[in-house]
């Protein structure tokens, strides 16, 4: 009659092999109770893709971490500040000053201080990565720091900043002449100066400050560079400042490159779930340059002028504990089972009504099965 008395009946025993679905604690309804759809095969497709999609892009988000920047005023009195440095002029080493003067009225001869070793030019300008500073419509030098939407500031995220800090650092060994010409000086290594503003610059023997030594002929003026490493703070070999591995070359005798640098302290830091913080102490710095063609009452030569900025800057990444990611999984695949099954019930909702106007429109039509009734 209605099905009820068939094997559909509830007291019947279950078939062989339904033993599982006998003890089922929510149990389905009867084959002869269930209308099978097409969307309904759609609309699992779409939520599965959709579901696959959320959830790679929810880990991504987990394993790459939440980045923020705060600034805030310095807290603290430092008197002291590293410099580190590794250029390369294209004029021997002896005839090369190197000296530091700052606001505190203290100059250091540098070259005292530093490691010089005789080079060849052609080892560092054709070294691979080397590049020349552009400049944008305000005159400042472009070097590719600062932030950017998918990294943040810098190249790397602050995890792959903190790990590659704690490694050892080492200075480059000065690639052996074999033969060629040394025609340049290696200047690197790191100083301890005051943490006031100061005037870095490396100049002619015999030009810019006196001393004794015979004075040095013009025709051997060339100021032409490549800075490998110039960064304030700790030495930290993989973190990218805006003039590594920078070229210049002057194109006459009497040359000045000036570079302003305003240094504001930073802090890198790693916050992960229950995990103690990882933190490390540097620099960053922006950088405008300014070079130039000079007369020979002036001198020529390299002049790195830093200021220390008053504020503190703060790049901590965050990421969820283990536990909180796997809440926000499920409420993303729940919102996901939600939307799709609305979306399945309003498709559906959206057909009945479609057919019901169809079969009214054909009840007016001349034989139909209306007229026949009647």
């Amino acid at each position: 009659m209605n099905g009820y008395g068939e094997k559909g009946h509830f007291d019947d025993e279950p078939e062989p092999g339904g033993f599982v679905r006998a003890f089922d604690a929510f149990p389905k309804s009867k084959p002869q109770y269930v209308t099978h759809t097409s969307g309904g095969r759609k609309w699992t497709i779409i939520m599965s893709v959709v579901s696959c999609v959320l959830l790679w892009s929810e880990l991504a988000r987990w394993w790459r971490g939440e980045e923020t920047h705060t600034f805030a005023v310095e807290k603290g009195i430092g008197h002291s500040m590293q410099i580190n440095l590794d250029i390369v002029v294209k004029m021997k080493c002896k005839d090369l000053h190197v000296n530091v003067q700052d606001a505190a009225g203290d100059r250091i001869l540098a070259a005292s201080r530093l490691q010089e070793d005789l080079t060849n030019w052609g080892h560092w300008v054709d070294a691979k990565g080397v590049h020349k500073l552009g400049h944008d419509s305000h005159g400042r030098a472009i070097t590719g720091a600062g932030w950017h939407e998918e990294e943040g500031f810098g190249e790397e995220h602050v995890h792959d900043i903190v790990a590659m800090g704690r490694k050892k650092a080492r200075w480059a060994k000065t690639p052996r002449l074999w033969g060629a010409e040394a025609d340049s000086c290696r200047i690197y290594g790191s100083l301890d100066l005051n943490k006031v503003q100061g005037d870095f610059h490396i100049t002619a023997r015999g030009h810019g400050y006196a001393s004794a030594g015979e004075h040095l002929d013009h025709s051997t003026f060339n100021f032409s560079h490549v800075i490998s490493e110039l960064s304030f703070g700790p030495y930290y070999p993989s973190l990218v400042n805006p003039l590594d591995r920078t070229i210049n070359v002057a194109e006459t005798h009497f040359h000045k490159f000036q570079y302003f640098m305003s240094v504001v302290p930073t802090v890198y830091s790693v916050q992960g779930g229950y995990s103690t913080e990882k933190t490390i102490f540097t620099n960053q710095y922006a950088v405008t340059e300014q070079s130039k063609e000079i007369n020979e009452r002036m001198v020529p030569g390299l002049f790195f002028k830093y200021d220390i900025e008053p504020i503190l800057l703060h790049v901590e990444e965050r990421r969820d504990s283990i536990l909180a990611f796997l809440v926000k999984v499920v409420n993303v695949l729940s919102g996901v089972v939600v939307a799709c099954h609305w979306g399945f019930t309003l498709t559906e909702w959206l057909k009945e009504v479609a057919g019901r106007r169809r079969r009214k429109q054909s009840e007016g039509v001349i034989g139909a099965k209306s007229d026949y009734d009647e």
